[in-house]
């Protein structure tokens, strides 16, 4: 990355444990969130409360991030996502929605996620209301389109403090990705060697 990491501190520390127990290693994001660890563990706490209250079910936020992360070229969250997204559905799934390619098992709902986090990401100024109706006809409600909204700007602006700073994906996680989903991620920053 292209800062240094913070020096330790109980705080910093927290943070570094809290990532391995949970990954397995210390990711390389929280390295560059070390730096405020507070501001790490408020997007959390955020990322749980726009979740845990959300109609929208974990797949669907799921497609999210996936559409999100690659219309973006953010090959960390694609990659992270994307082996989330394979577990719950299949590697060719997670592969097509990282590609922006059609998928059969994927849904009208699905599709119109998908959709539109790629528009929110490409201009979120040249969305229009047949955009949002077309949500809507998929089955979507007002509050699952406000809430999809806010997931992809919450996801972006994760992202972008990554993506800015230089933060490449780790070694570890790529070798977790099915091999069909990291063949999919041709953009982004290349993982540690």
């Amino acid at each position: 990355m292209f800062i240094a990491q913070p020096e330790s501190t109980p705080a910093t520390e927290k943070v570094y444990k809290s990532s391995a127990d949970s990954q397995g290693f210390v990711m390389n994001l929280t390295k560059a969130w070390a730096w405020r660890p507070d501001v790490f563990d408020g997007f959390a706490a955020l990322r749980s409360e726009l979740t845990s209250q959300s109609t929208l079910s974990k797949r669907e936020l799921t497609l999210l991030v996936c559409a999100t992360a690659s219309e973006l070229g953010d090959a960390y969250c694609a990659l992270a996502w994307g082996r989330t997204l394979a577990q719950s559905t299949s590697e060719d799934v997670a592969a097509a929605v990282i590609s922006d390619l059609p998928s059969l098992e994927l849904g009208e709902r699905d599709q119109a996620l998908t959709s539109w986090a790629r528009k929110v990401v490409r201009d979120p100024n040249a969305t229009t209301a047949a955009d949002v109706q077309s949500l809507r006809d998929s089955g979507l409600s007002e509050r699952e389109i406000f809430e999809a909204t806010l997931f992809v700007a919450f996801r972006l602006a994760f992202s972008t403090v990554n993506d800015a700073l230089g933060v490449k994906p780790d070694r570890e996680l790529v070798e977790l990705v099915p091999k069909h989903v990291r063949a999919a991620i041709d953009f982004g920053r290349s993982a540690d060697a």
